[in-house]
């Protein structure tokens, strides 16, 4: 075992204030982070600037990250990015069964150092990782498609966000057993029973987390610093082609358990050779007691029924809408609609797919506009926003994969396209494929049109379905949520009976409502400590990002009790 270098009462005194205001900010949903989003805010007290940054992400290409990982029978990689360069990084391909008993010898150590420790060590990793925000950022852009910026926020401060939210959950969910209890209960004349009682919160076993290729850390965090903080070890299956950001987290955690005097086999990475497939081997392995999954709902719906041994969380694909029945700033909306559609070529998770909008119009400020006006001005907002190649490519990024592509030049084939896709040359790297949004409209009520908008459209493809009236809106809301679910929901509507009607679908259909957004925030962002991303109560996920009930079964409380004279 390794000679710590961090004491945890070093570690308590450097985190624990900020994991109390972690734990202020979970309770109070107000804003707060204690990582800063703007690029200059790095560079001092040991954290990487730009320059460094990119310096050390180019080290890395071409090059062999060793992890020091035990098990290891060879070398894997393969990553291109979106932008066309080959990144050329080598990992460990590990032996299964030699790895798998080697991350559990660490298990009793790591759980017997209680919650308060376990919590400072994650913070520790995820410090040591904000100051290497700049060299993440160009891995997670050069792996996601993601535009420098929305690299930096997304894959730096608002992971690790994420990741900071899940410690403090998974710190309040095991504290809130007593370590001890002294129990007394009268017996009348007879002298009383008296129990002492130990709880401890003890891990189920490895965790799983299983990476997606959008979004390695916005999206992995929250699971492996989940399982981490209760006692689990961790073992991370990055998606093949966006494995670097996941590797360099498990090469930070594994320096810091090092320090820290715990085994650095409670995380590795089970990188994996083209076309083998790790995943569902790994799923139904007894060892793995925990799944993390970011995906395609038919691989989400296949965890969920094949990995019987394990606690799985999911979040799988949806159908997101936006409800359009009336507005009072007719500009905002629309503006607010164009920057969603646009923001990383639609290929998020939250980003709307269906815009329901009344065939005889919509009243505004700027007097009553008909569906095709609607869709007609929103096509020109789309246009305005990304009519500047520079500022198109800042907010487009680069698509993540040709299956994306594919869906993007197949949309205009469904119905009539109000706003066509272009392609958007990136200066820098020529090798990007970037295209600008496509707007189809559909008609609610064909048959033929139905089998489009009902189906996921992954990617810069969004629908603008006329519907009958804002009543018909409501129900395919809630039929489109039901059937097949959504991350994000969205309305805009001056009626209160409107406003009513979509609430209760919501709530009835748990799914997460944003009502006329026309500023400077929109339905596909969610901020850690204060938003809920997903539900889990509905089929585009089972878990949310972050509550009490994502961390709280990845540990169980076991039970010592002994009679009390019998304790000195």
């Amino acid at each position: 075992m390794a000679t710590a270098e961090l004491t945890a009462h070093e570690l308590i005194a450097k985190h624990r204030p900020t994991l109390d205001q972690a734990l202020e900010a979970i309770r109070t949903r107000a804003y707060w982070s204690p990582h800063p989003e703007h690029p200059k805010a790095y560079g001092e007290n040991g954290s990487l600037d730009a320059a460094a940054g990119k310096a050390a992400f180019d080290a890395l290409l071409g090059s062999r990250l060793d992890l020091g990982q035990p098990a290891t029978d060879g070398w894997v990689g393969g990553e291109t990015s979106p932008y066309g360069v080959e990144l050329g990084v080598e990992y460990p391909h590990a032996d299964l069964d030699e790895l798998l008993p080697a991350m559990r010898s660490g298990m009793r150590q790591w759980r017997d150092a209680g919650a308060e420790t376990r919590a400072v060590v994650c913070l520790e990793i995820l410090k040591r990782i904000s100051d290497r925000t700049h060299e993440f950022a160009h891995a997670v852009m050069h792996t996601s498609g993601q535009a420098f910026m929305m690299a930096l926020q997304a894959g730096g401060p608002h992971a690790q966000d994420r990741g900071l939210e899940a410690v403090a959950y998974a710190y309040v969910e095991q504290v809130r057993t007593p370590d001890n209890a002294e129990w007394t209960k009268p017996q009348g004349k007879r002298d009383p029973l008296a129990l002492n009682k130990r709880f401890t919160p003890v891990p189920r076993g490895i965790a799983l987390l299983i990476g997606c290729n959008t979004f390695p850390t916005w999206n992995g965090y929250p699971g492996l610093f989940a399982s981490l903080a209760t006692g689990n070890a961790v073992l991370v299956k990055p998606h093949p082609r966006a494995v670097l950001p996941l590797a360099l987290t498990v090469q930070v955690a594994r320096q810091v358990l090092t320090e820290a005097g715990f085994d650095p086999n409670l995380v590795a990475l089970a990188a994996e050779r083209p076309g083998e497939g790790i995943a569902k081997t790994l799923a139904t392995r007894p060892e793995i007691r925990i799944i993390d999954y970011t995906g395609s709902t038919e691989f989400g719906d296949w965890l969920e029924a094949n990995a019987r041994q394990a606690q799985v969380y999911t979040e799988k694909a949806g159908v997101n809408t936006v409800v359009v029945d009336s507005t009072d700033d007719y500009k905002g909306m629309l503006s607010n609609l164009a920057f969603s559609l646009s923001l990383y070529s639609g290929q998020m998770c939250t980003t709307p797919q269906n815009l329901l909008i009344p065939r005889d119009g919509i009243r505004t400020d700027q007097g009553p506009k008909t569906y095709d006006e609607v869709v007609a001005d929103l096509a020109r907002a789309v246009d305005g926003l990304l009519g500047d190649d520079a500022r198109a490519n800042a907010l487009l990024g680069a698509l993540v994969n040709p299956d994306v592509k594919a869906r993007l030049e197949a949309a205009p084939g469904l119905g009539e396209v109000a706003l066509a896709s272009r392609e958007i040359t990136h200066p820098e790297f020529p090798g990007a494929v970037v295209r600008t949004p496509v707007i189809v409209k559909l008609d609610g009520a064909k048959p033929d049109d139905e089998a489009a908008y009902m189906s996921e459209c992954f990617g810069p493809v969004s629908f603008a379905v006329a519907v009958d009236s804002s009543a018909d809106a409501v129900e395919l809301l809630r039929r489109t949520v039901r059937e097949k679910g959504a991350m994000t929901v969205g309305a805009y509507t001056t009626d209160d009976e409107v406003e009513q009607a979509v609430q209760e679908v919501c709530f009835d259909e748990a799914a997460q409502l944003s009502l006329n957004l026309t500023g400077g925030v929109y339905v596909n962002q969610t901020a850690a400590f204060s938003d809920f991303h997903g539900s889990g109560g509905n089929p585009a996920a089972n878990a949310a990002l972050c509550d009490g009930a994502f961390v709280a079964n990845r540990f169980r409380v076991v039970e010592v009790r002994r009679e009390a004279q019998g304790l000195s």
